[in-house]
């Protein structure tokens, strides 16, 4: 079911893409924004896509620090191709999408998608709170959506003081397990629960916020050398507005809940475009649909291309040693091993049990010759 509602909202996201592209084209006036792109200096399009490759690197930091402060251990390069995956994703209603890397996490380490689900939401969360920062370096220039920042800093404060406020938050729980039609979903809960207050403590808090400031700052210069490839005046004026610009529309775009942000963020980086940088409709639409492509669009193929790679990585089963199992033979000289229907007992190596106890103790006559074999 959450697979086949995925695909439905990628669909109607592609569909929404295709109409807002179409609306920024016509609103900008399509014959001079093609003759706008045809005079863009494309020897600044390494640099923007390096600039957004920095954002990426350092947000895959902030996961790797995350997977550690929840003790989940998972080779690196697994890891990377994990959190690009979920860029896959990134035009999914809400970013709901991107708890494929939860499932592929349990797909990879065992991992319940209820312990490591919380990962997103304080990616999310940091990733939010940096962006007001980096916005408000020219909210006191500016004075433009104030109270659209105030409003979504006080959410978020909110939100993470009631994670925070492990009394009230534990009673709550407490109350949900007596009720007889919630008892089933309480231990998942509580789960995601325990981990969101190890990843929202002040101090993890305000290093992955710091992180996320480094992070975004990347794609703000990427936007500023958009704009310096559109033939607008390069100055330090000029980069504090894409700062301001970037970080406004991209909250906007986040607060909307619609898939990666699709007409709003689009429509705010224009309009703010036209008031800060040139009044040029052109300009504006051609700005937003080079940074968008650099940025959104760009992420996506990265996501798609590691999602296939870890796919044809995971089918290549390795034996793990440290892990035997124990394959017991009945009195009719049936073996059960874990493709069978009785489960089989798997033990960490070097920690095997006595096989000649457990058949005392179960009645059951278990084959001295029972081979151990590794667990895939």
């Amino acid at each position: 079911m959450f697979t086949r509602n995925i695909r439905t909202g990628i669909v109607f996201s592609l569909l929404l893409a295709f109409v807002v592209m179409t609306a920024i084209a016509f609103y900008s006036d399509v014959p001079h924004m093609v003759a706008v792109v045809a005079h863009f200096r494309w020897a600044y399009l390494p640099l923007i896509l390096g600039f957004t490759l920095f954002n990426y690197l350092w947000r895959f930091v902030k996961w790797q620090y995350y997977l550690r402060r929840l003790k989940i251990v998972l080779d690196w390069r697994r890891s990377l191709l994990i959190f690009l995956s979920g860029l896959s994703m990134a035009i999914t209603p809400g970013k709901v999408g991107e708890l494929l890397k939860s499932y592929l996490l349990r797909q990879a380490t065992g991992a319940a998608i209820s312990r490591t689900s919380p990962i997103i939401v304080a990616e999310r969360l940091t990733d939010g709170i940096a962006m007001l920062g980096l916005a408000a370096t020219g909210l006191v220039l500016y004075r433009f959506g104030w109270q659209i920042l105030l409003l979504l800093l006080v959410l978020g404060t909110v939100g993470i003081s009631l994670v925070q406020n492990r009394t009230l938050a534990l009673s709550c729980l407490n109350m949900l397990e007596r009720l007889p039609k919630l008892m089933r979903v309480t231990t998942a809960i509580r789960a995601f629960y325990e981990s969101s207050y190890v990843l929202l403590q002040w101090r993890p808090l305000l290093l992955a916020i710091g992180i996320g400031v480094i992070s975004w700052s990347g794609e703000c210069v990427a936007l500023y050398f958009v704009y310096t490839g559109l033939g607008i005046a390069a100055s330090f004026d000029l980069f504090i507005k894409s700062v301001f610009i970037l970080g406004v529309s991209s909250l906007i775009g986040s607060a909307s809940g619609l898939p990666g942000g699709l007409g709003t963020a689009d429509g705010s980086m224009i309009g703010l475009t036209r008031v800060l940088i040139s009044p040029s409709a052109t300009v504006g639409g051609a700005a937003t649909l080079l940074i968008r492509l650099c940025t959104l669009w760009f992420g996506l193929a990265l996501g798609v291309v590691a999602l296939l790679a870890f796919r044809a990585v995971q089918r290549v089963e390795v034996p793990r040693e440290d892990v035997v199992v124990v394959v017991v033979v009945d009195c009719e000289g049936n073996g059960y091993t874990k493709n069978n229907k009785l489960p089989v007992a798997e033990y960490p190596s070097g920690e095997t049990p006595d096989l000649r106890s457990a058949s005392a103790n179960n009645g059951e006559k278990v084959n001295e010759n029972a081979h151990h074999y590794s667990n895939l």
